[in-house]
């Protein structure tokens, strides 16, 4: 039996857990989850990241500034509405898109590329991209996969 009045979670812990800051638990949890797995899997982080790595990035490396791109969809397509302030930087900005990322280069410089994950996978062709009264507007249709695999669960004791 356990016995009364004897606890882990005694005061002295409560104490210590209220005082802690949640950048340090974050850091011990991180610590103690790689040194349970083997040093082989040292690459792979299982959807964990350091605190460090995930607030900041290098420092060497500038990002290009944020475009404000709106992302939406419908029963049927894919609309990704984005302002142009600048209607003559058009004939410089270049769009291709894969069945689920759109990339878009040399906007609003030159050297600058971004890339905007789509909500859903997306035809290769038929896609749209139409200018006016100050906003790009990009439709791409949706692609419907009904190619389903079903998967057998096999039990053991």
């Amino acid at each position: 039996m356990f016995p009364w009045g004897f606890s882990p979670f005694n005061q002295d812990m409560f104490k210590k857990l209220q005082k802690m800051k949640p950048q340090e638990i974050e850091k011990y949890v991180y610590d103690m989850m790689g040194k349970m797995f083997p040093p082989e899997m040292n690459g792979m982080n299982f959807g964990m990241t350091p605190p460090i790595m995930e607030t900041s990035p290098p420092q060497n490396e500038e990002s290009p500034p944020e475009i404000d791109a709106r992302v939406f969809e419908t029963h049927d397509d894919v609309f990704v509405i984005i302002p142009i302030k600048d209607k003559d930087s058009l004939k410089d900005i270049k769009i291709a898109h894969t069945s689920n990322q759109l990339i878009i280069r040399h906007m609003p410089d030159w050297e600058d590329k971004h890339t905007i994950t789509l909500p859903a996978i997306v035809r290769k062709k038929g896609t749209k991209a139409t200018y006016q009264d100050g906003t790009l507007e990009i439709r791409l249709q949706k692609n419907i996969d009904l190619q389903f695999s079903e998967i057998d669960i096999n039990e053991k004791f």
